[in-house]
């Protein structure tokens, strides 16, 4: 675990920690390289999503939750960052964003003491490297307001079709009021730390196995996270093709940028 590096950027008017899960092997992409190393525009998928987080000046610190048998974080230059923290991930998800909540429990206090900022904990995808800093600043604006925390989210645009076990066609589902949950999603930290202690505490295993993003603890609370539309480029990394898909997406947002920032000098 890195602790040495802890700086806490407390100048903000609400103090937020990201959590990046990192401990997954990724196997559906069929590599023996866990996705989030897997290189991308000549840097790991990780990197970029990390990187993203790091230009964000309201993100205090972000605690990176990587596997015990991982080999591959040490060696990257973006984990010895002074606003990175090291800790143990978990088997599942869920493990990994307690582990990290724990961390950041144990800091906060002592961080911020004295202070009367509300603390929020946003969550990212380490294989969801397309985020861009026009998402982030709107899930910045919606944070004070959102009681129940708050999501990335694409309404669904196509055809949903249920099938049964032999892939035959059951049902044509309506797509009104169907999104596509994304990341990042946000919680106050205490919240989140309630939802996911009362999943585990409500019967583990199968609790656990529901609670497939952060939103849906919450939600298994009987509270309602507000859902803000997102980019739909804010893919993530789970087939072989997404990766290629991932490169032409973010040359395309640099591009933008540039021609952007020309057009404004």
């Amino acid at each position: 675990m890195n602790t040495n590096n802890l700086k806490l950027n407390s100048t903000t008017e609400s103090n937020c920690w990201a959590i990046v899960p990192a401990a997954g092997v990724g196997s559906r992409v069929g590599s023996s390289i866990p996705k989030q190393y897997l290189t991308l525009n000549g840097i790991p998928v990780i990197e970029h999503s990390l990187r993203t987080l790091l230009a964000t000046d309201w993100i205090s610190n972000i605690v990176v939750a990587i596997s015990e048998f991982d080999q591959h974080w040490k060696e990257l230059s973006i984990s010895k960052d002074p606003r990175i923290i090291t800790v143990l991930g978990g088997k599942e998800r869920p493990d990994s964003v307690i582990n990290a909540l724990s961390y950041i429990g144990q800091h906060t206090e002592s961080s911020v003491e004295g202070s009367s900022q509300k603390q929020y904990v946003l969550v990212h995808d380490a294989a969801r490297p397309c985020l861009t800093s026009d998402d982030l600043a709107l899930i910045r604006l919606e944070m004070p307001t959102a009681k129940a925390g708050l999501l990335l989210a694409d309404k669904l645009a196509d055809t949903i079709k249920l099938a049964d076990d032999s892939l035959e066609v059951t049902k044509t589902v309506p797509r009104e009021g169907l999104w596509r949950a994304l990341t990042p999603q946000v919680f106050s930290l205490d919240l989140l730390i309630k939802a996911l202690s009362a999943a585990y505490a409500n019967s583990a295993k199968q609790s656990m196995m529901a609670i497939t993003d952060e939103s849906s603890a919450v939600e298994a609370m009987g509270l309602n996270p507000l859902l803000i539309q997102g980019r739909s480029d804010n893919i993530k990394i789970t087939k072989a093709d997404d990766l290629l898909l991932a490169s032409y997406i973010l040359k395309a947002q640099t591009t933008n940028a540039t021609n952007a920032k020309k057009g404004m000098q």
